[in-house]
């Protein structure tokens, strides 16, 4: 072994890790199949060697592109309803039967799995992404707190509670979730919390947002791992109307997803050509060597002129405080010995 080599293994060992953006389309408002084709596709991802698998946004079950779910100002169609109620039922429990079933996924592959999903809770949906283990267990969930235009209409807003950055082996993991990506108090946010590799589940395809993910990695020196579906009209049901149209082979949303070193080099992608799964091999020593001139959250920030509070108390719209049966406190019943010994007094 060469003395350069033998100096180069201390720094790199261990820090190398292959991992895997998905790029697919849902089977739109089916959750069952979907959970099923998410199993193919990690099985085929962990056949390529990855380590961590990142699924899109909102794959299960399904991101509504062009739907308007019969909404105007001022008034809501009752077929728009009906779409709402399609959509809630095809969602996500969390805790629930389907997260189970993403846990199998990841241990029968013995991956990191991230994906995005479509969770309901009581009458509400999120646009949350699910954080799972190797070994299966359900490590925690980040809800997006800001959905973007006519996703107000059909999802609500996360709070600051669910914002996890997970130490993991193979580094720091997180998510954010599409124009969350804008808000460049949350990425400040998620560079505190030391994230190291940075998963951008999205249903943006724009050049722009491309542009936006090699800005970020290299903001925060880290990796970027953006995963989008590739849909085609024939993707969602027949009785899908939307703005695309009837033409099965009409492209919904061409893909983009890419990975990115922390210099902003891609190492995988951007893909807009169908589904596919992309793999990189990514050096966590890299993340060392570009914080070396940048590191925003450290050397490089003002802390005597800029400073970012984070609230993470979890926000309930209601809170019940349960009253307390008063107890009532029992006279002492005095003994034979102490009344006898006061007598003798």
């Amino acid at each position: 072994m060469s003395s350069s080599t033998s100096k180069q293994d201390p720094v790199s060992a261990g820090q190398r890790v292959k991992v895997a953006v998905v790029q697919a389309a849902p089977v739109a408002f089916d959750r069952e199949r979907t959970l099923a084709k998410v199993h193919i596709l990690a099985d085929e991802a962990a056949r390529s060697g990855a380590q961590l698998a990142l699924f899109p946004e909102a794959f299960v079950s399904a991101y509504p592109r062009g739907l308007d779910f019969g909404a105007v100002v001022g008034a809501r169609t009752e077929q728009g309803r009906e779409d709402f109620r399609r959509y809630w039922e095809s969602s996500v429990d969390v805790p629930g039967p389907a997260v189970d079933e993403l846990g199998r996924a990841a241990r029968r592959n013995n991956i990191y799995l991230v994906i995005g999903v479509v969770e309901r809770d009581r009458g509400t949906l999120y646009c949350s992404v699910l954080f799972f283990a190797p070994d299966g267990g359900f490590l925690g969930k980040h809800r997006k707190v800001m959905p973007t235009g006519s996703e107000r209409l059909v999802w609500g807003f996360g709070d600051g509670s669910t914002m996890p950055v997970f130490e993991t082996p193979l580094g720091r993991l997180g998510a954010v979730i599409c124009w969350e990506n804008y808000l460049p108090l949350m990425r400040a946010a998620m560079y505190a919390k030391g994230i190291e590799i940075y998963c951008a589940p999205t249903a943006d395809a724009r050049d722009s947002w491309i542009a936006s993910m090699r800005h970020i990695a290299v903001e925060g020196r880290c990796f970027v791992l953006s995963s989008n579906q590739f849909n085609r009209r024939s993707d969602f049901p027949p009785d899908y109307r939307s703005v695309f149209g009837e033409d099965p082979g009409a492209i919904v949303c061409r893909g983009g997803s890419c990975v990115v070193d922390p210099f902003g080099n891609f190492l995988a992608g951007p893909n807009m050509e169908g589904e596919a799964i992309l793999i990189a091999e990514i050096d966590r020593a890299q993340i060392v060597r570009g914080k070396y001139d940048l590191d925003v959250v450290g050397h490089y920030a003002r802390p005597d002129i800029f400073q970012l509070q984070v609230d993470e108390q979890p926000k309930q719209p209601v809170t019940i405080r349960k009253l307390e049966p008063a107890v009532e406190e029992e006279t002492p019943v005095k003994s034979s010995h102490s009344a006898a010994a006061r007598s003798a007094d």
